[in-house]
């Protein structure tokens, strides 16, 4: 009952990181492996909450002096992956928006190119047709 309150927190914290996860599961195109990954993250952050001696135990088995230790350890190591896939994910995003952006300015010249080179004869036939008229009422003169 010492800790019931930090563990209330920090277990409302896991379920309520799962629930948002888990509601933004179908808009969020994340792959199978992600979505197990973070699963079992919210389980074992749970467990870990309820029972920190058995962490201080895993730790002590794995070389670490201390529960607290293997934790931080666990998140540098899960805070550098994420920050390579959001580096990954926004560098795939860039070359997606770049050709996006070529295709977009190629279509826009050739329909300018279009509506330039369309506008030309009509121009030319527009002035031929004027000049025959002049030339036509010179004659009549």
């Amino acid at each position: 009952m010492k800790y019931f309150w930090i563990q209330l927190v920090l277990i409302v914290g896991s379920v309520s990181m799962a629930l948002v996860f888990i509601r933004t599961w179908s808009q969020a195109k994340n792959r199978a492996w992600k979505r197990i990954a973070f699963s079992l993250f919210v389980v074992v952050n749970v467990y870990a909450v309820l029972r920190p001696t058995d962490v201080t135990w895993l730790a002590h088995q794995l070389g670490v002096g201390r529960g607290t230790d293997l934790v931080l350890y666990v998140m540098v190591l899960a805070m550098g992956f994420l920050t390579l896939n959001t580096f990954l994910r926004f560098r795939s995003l860039e070359k997606k928006i770049t050709d996006l952006a070529r295709t977009v300015a190629i279509n826009e010249g050739m329909r300018h190119n279009d509506e330039r080179l369309s506008a030309e004869p009509l121009a030319a036939a527009g002035d031929a047709h004027v000049k025959a008229d002049a030339d036509s009422d010179s004659v009549k003169a």
